[in-house]
This record gives structure tokens, C-alpha cells and sequence, in this order.
């Protein structure tokens, strides 16, 4: 993952890392030192929460002698941001979440605001599969948007995956119910939902979302011969910030989230997006998304993007 930072997150790297860098070099660190980086830090978009929890236990370890220099307050700094990133979810996990969840799960449902890469994310996603040769099955329970189906259906046919559709205003879990018996009918290995991201009210949207999940619950119940739990995933833009925090809460409240699809982070220079996403709404990273090639996917594994943000 360095040199995917390296080259793919140039923004983050020019604004917020070359700066924290700067105070790496430092012989003596202050309270003046611990101001510029709470600055920093802020202007990245890592949220006041999740900065002052940060700065907090920096200047603890100030204070008790365990940073003096620049080189103490980088292994201070990653420490801290590691143990952001890794909370209980997935403290367990040896490598990083998204490969856990692809191998516990075949059913993917994903959810997120519009203009959020969602769509663009099922299609990276079922290219992945189809490069190891599953079969996978795309459903467009977006109905709402005529643009979605478009969009989704050229995905499908850029990676070569199968692909239902529904009416236009058709019921989205009409849709979802027609996948799921061809799904099963068909035996795919990989089912991929995309849905709307958003519907008139925030009530209607939560009570959709509810109800598709009711859906996949009862077509596809858990049988021990094959995992049948559901993966959903949350699609956030990178680039929007703060900004897309409460929308985020909404899509939690409304069904329960296996983690974090981070989206367009090769257009943001605001990097701490990924730190309040993990402290602030309690759901792990997933994935890292950039770009409009097929393969523009990244696992995220916490440590090597820490590492590569810190150490470049």
C-alpha cells in the first residue's frame, strides 16, 4: 500500500502528510508543536472529536517525558491513529476487514447517498470476483434513477458479471427478491445489490432499506452448508467530508453496517477523513476506491496506511 499512497493519494500526501512531517524534525516538542498539529489535523478533516481525543493523549505522553523530539511524537502519532483504525470489529482480523468479508459472505448489499460511488463500487467489486472466476450476479434495486440501471448494466457489461433489472419506480425489494431466486435458481457465487440512495423522506428510506433486508433475510436464511450472512457496506465520498457524517448516521441507524467503503479519496487532500469515520461513527474501513478503472480497488489494511502516510 506505500506506493499506492504514494502515487494515488498526492493530494493527502502534498496538504496534511508533508506538514506533519515537518514537525517529525523538531529537537524539542511543545505545547506550540502540539497547536500546529491539532491545526493540521483539524484542516484534514480528522473532525474536533477525534483531533482533541488525539491531542489529549499526546500531551499526556508529553507531559509523563515519553515524547521529548520530532522522532517520539511520529511513533506517538502513528500509535495513536492505529489505535483509531483498529477498533473491536476488527482487532481480530490478521490481514484487513474486506478480506474477511469476502470470505465469510457472497451476498453484498450496498447502500449510500447518491453521487456517493456506489454503483461504480459494485461494478470494482464484481470485477474482483470475476478475476478469480466466480460467477457473479449484479442487481440493480435502484429504481428510482434510470441513470443507476444504465450505470450498472455497462458495468456488468464491462466485467462480464450477470445483471437483473427491474421497472422504472418499480419496488426496490420487488427487485431484490427477484435477484435473490435467480441467485439461488442460478447458483451464483456472488450476489451484489446496489440501492437507492435516496428516497423522498429519510423515514421512507430507512423503512426501504428495512425492508429489503427483510427480504434477503427470508430468500436466502443461513444454512450451515454455505455461509448466507450479508455484508453491507456503506459508500462514503471522501471528498465531502464533515459533511457526509450525518447522512452516514442515517444509513446506520437504518441497518447494520460490516464497514466502510471510502470513495474518490484520490481527489481529496483532507486524508483524516478516514480517522473520524472510524472514531465518529464506530464502523471499520473496507475499502479504499479511486478513479473509474475496474481494478481502482484497494483493500484497506490499517497499519500500512498509517505507515505510508507517516513514513513516506
Amino acid at each position: 500500500m506505500f506506493s499506492f499512497i504514494k502515487d494515488t493519494l498526492s493530494k493527502i500526501y502534498t496538504s496534511v502528510t508533508s506538514k506533519v512531517h515537518a514537525l517529525f524534525s523538531r529537537e524539542i516538542i511543545d505545547q506550540e508543536t502540539l497547536n500546529e498539529l491539532e491545526q493540521i489535523l483539524i484542516q484534514a478533516d480528522t473532525g474536533v472529536k477525534t483531533t482533541k481525543k488525539i491531542l489529549a493523549a499526546l500531551q499526556e505522553k508529553v507531559r509523563t517525558g515519553q515524547i521529548a523530539k520530532g522522532s517520539d511524537l511520529q511513533v506517538a502519532l502513528e500509535e495513536e491513529l492505529l489505535a483509531l483504525l483498529t477498533q473491536k470489529s476488527i482487532e481480530h482480523a490478521p490481514t484487513s476487514l474486506s478480506l474477511e468479508l469476502r470470505r465469510a459472505s457472497p451476498i453484498y448489499l450496498l447502500v449510500g447517498i447518491n453521487g456517493s460511488g456506489k454503483t461504480t463500487f459494485a461494478g470494482k467489486l464484481a470485477h474482483l470476483y470475476r478475476s478469480q472466476g466466480k460467477r457473479v450476479l449484479l442487481v440493480a434495486a435502484d429504481t428510482f434513477r434510470a441513470a443507476a440501471t444504465e450505470q450498472l448494466t455497462e458495468w456488468a457489461r464491462r466485467t462480464g458479471a450477470d445483471i437483473l433489472t427491474g421497472q422504472g419506480n418499480q419496488d426496490p425489494a420487488a427487485v431484490v427478491f427477484q435477484g435473490c431466486e435467480k441467485f439461488k435458481k442460478e447458483n451464483y457465487d456472488i450476489l451484489i445489490i446496489d440501492t437507492a440512495g435516496r428516497l423522498q423522506t429519510k423515514v421512507n428510506l430507512m423503512r426501504e432499506l428495512e425492508k429489503i433486508k427483510r427480504v434477503i433475510a427470508k430468500q436466502l436464511p443461513d444454512a450451515p452448508e454455505r455461509s448466507r450472512r450479508v455484508t453491507t457496506l456503506l459508500t462514503i465520498d471522501a471528498m465531502l467530508g464533515q459533511n457526509s457524517f450525518e447522512q452516514a448516521r442515517l444509513f446506520h441507524e437504518s441497518t447494520q453496517l460490516n464497514g466502510i467503503v471510502l470513495t474518490k479519496i484520490d481527489g481529496t487532500g483532507k486524508g483524516g477523513i478516514v480517522f473520524a469515520i472510524t472514531q465518529e461513527l464506530g464502523i471499520p474501513i473496507a475499502y479504499l476506491s479511486f478513479g473509474e478503472k475496474v481494478d481502482a480497488l484497494k483493500d484497506f489494511n490499517a497499519q500500512e496506511f498509517i505507515r505510508g502516510l507517516m513514513r513516506l
